[in-house]
């Protein structure tokens, strides 16, 4: 059982993976990613923090000068965006052959398209919510909220856009959309929770 969590910044929507991997019993990945693709490929697990899907994907599309930690030559030089793209993706697929697990965002979706024990979903909320959780968060003013918001999604949708071919929150990019301000998240999760049950029959 493969679910996979896209979210609109503020939604609650990491908060919700989180439990429905509690409840569900499966192993939950966020940044944890980023560990498994820096293990795998031997680099820093710094240079996938900054250019990962919120911070340097705009940035550094195309050419990534990285500093190996072994001695792979193949990646000495000019080690592009879609390679670290590719270790990311290769850590997704090899942990979804391990067992049953929540991935939040990094496109696990489109990685993970082609198999048949998957389920897609994506929150979204309110602006109003959104921006409250994320000035308590960050410790932001309300206009500091929505650009932060703004910018972020930005940067997400570029990158899911990017690399997938579909349109990030667009509803047919996914089997489920959710908005957690109807429910709040301990319900939404709830609601899920059901959904998913009724989808694997468990």
């Amino acid at each position: 059982m493969i679910i996979n969590i896209g979210r609109q910044v503020g939604s609650g929507g990491r908060i919700i993976a989180k439990q429905l991997a509690d409840d569900l019993n499966c192993t939950f990945y966020d940044r944890e990613l980023l560990n498994l693709a820096a293990k795998e490929s031997g680099f820093c697990e710094k240079f996938f923090e900054q250019n990962d899907e919120q911070k340097g994907f705009l940035r550094s599309l195309f050419h990534t000068h990285v500093p190996l930690m072994g001695e792979n030559n193949f990646y000495k030089n000019n080690f592009s965006q879609e390679s670290l793209y590719q270790f990311q993706s290769d850590a997704i697929a090899k942990a979804a052959d391990m067992g049953s697990c929540v991935f939040v965002g990094r496109t696990a979706d489109y990685v993970l398209r082609n198999r048949k024990d998957t389920i897609n979903i994506f929150i979204t909320a309110a602006i109003e919510d959104r921006i409250k959780r994320v000035c308590e968060r960050q410790q932001l003013t309300n206009e500091e909220a929505r650009k932060f918001i703004n910018t972020r999604e930005e940067a997400r949708s570029t990158y899911y856009n990017y690399y997938t071919g579909k349109k990030w929150g667009a509803a047919e990019s996914y089997d489920l959309c959710v908005n957690s301000s109807l429910l709040g998240l301990e319900d939404t999760t709830a609601f899920i929770i059901s959904f998913v049950r009724k989808r694997f029959e468990r």
